[in-house]
């Protein structure tokens, strides 16, 4: 990702997930971004094969790719098995890191993944239902994937609970156990004046939420970010031939800001990685180059 700035007014935002996923755009310098038409649709009739191929390449280049999705699309769903199932042709070593599962259920998604449980057994006992809610068939065909190739899957995501408990009360209301799955304070960095800008711009658009205080709100938007920046790392550090293929919400990618700097800031070494935006909205394409790629899906 290039150089960052802000110099015009932000164009698109969503707030989801109890107002904690933000989603946000405005100005930035950047080479032009690449775009990745699906196969089928009107940008990829002119030669189709060559152009993919071409598009695709950085993907299968990058060590780690973000696919920045909206939770509530199926397209962007029907694209990341796609993206998946293309990258995992070309490299039988990719691991599968996942918002929507929390650190504390990891050991459950290994049952799953070695066939000692079931599909419904994985979706009772990592409380998917309580804890995301968008509907499971969005990633059940990603989770049997990767059951059937012997992938690994990351469960990302820091505890709900420690979450919601930031948004009330702020970061220093945490101690003990409550770092049991998430980084230590000293590694939870909330100082990316841009970034407070761009969650600001869009806590203020949806009115303040209840009464919460924005800088809780913001800090629990950084402690999702840590915690998923600090799993990524660490199973790089320890399986360095593994490209790592990332499903998250478009806020946490977008200007590498939430996980990719997070990520890079750990690792301490040259890393190459690529941020895909999954069906944009035409604001934010219309505005600047908030990811390296976008990827447009056939409806």
């Amino acid at each position: 990702m290039g150089n960052r700035s802000c110099s015009k007014p932000v164009r698109w935002s969503t707030l989801a997930l109890s107002g904690l996923l933000v989603v946000v755009a405005c100005a930035y310098t950047e080479s032009p971004r690449g775009v990745i038409p699906t196969p089928g649709t009107e940008q990829a009739s002119e030669a189709e094969s060559a152009n993919l191929n071409q598009s695709f390449q950085p993907l299968l280049e990058a060590d780690v790719v973000y696919l920045g999705e909206r939770h509530d699309s199926a397209a962007d769903h029907r694209a990341q098995l796609e993206i998946i199932q293309r990258l995992q042709a070309e490299n039988a070593q990719v691991a599968i890191a996942l918002e929507m599962f929390q650190r504390p259920f990891q050991p459950v998604i290994d049952r799953y993944l070695a066939g000692e449980i079931t599909e419904a057994d994985l979706v009772a006992q990592t409380e998917y239902e309580q804890r995301w809610g968008f509907p499971w068939e969005f990633y059940a065909p990603i989770l049997r994937l990767a059951q059937e190739q012997g992938l690994p899957v990351l469960a990302l995501n820091a505890p709900s609970e420690v979450v919601r408990q930031v948004a009330r009360q702020g970061l220093d209301s945490l101690e003990g156990d409550d770092f049991r799955y998430i980084p230590p304070l000293d590694q939870i960095d909330i100082t990316n004046e841009a970034y407070q800008a761009f969650v600001f711009s869009a806590f203020g658009a949806h009115g303040a939420h209840g009464g919460m205080d924005f800088d809780n709100f913001f800090a629990a938007q950084v402690l999702w970010d840590e915690t998923m920046a600090e799993t990524i790392a660490t199973f790089r550090q320890e399986n360095p031939d593994y490209q790592v293929v990332v499903l998250a919400g478009q806020g946490h990618v977008v200007y590498g800001y939430g996980i990719p700097d997070r990520v890079s800031r750990r690792l301490e070494s040259s890393l190459n990685q690529h941020i895909v935006l999954l069906n944009p909205p035409e604001a934010a394409t219309e505005e600047a180059a908030i990811a390296d790629q976008f990827w447009y899906s056939q409806d």
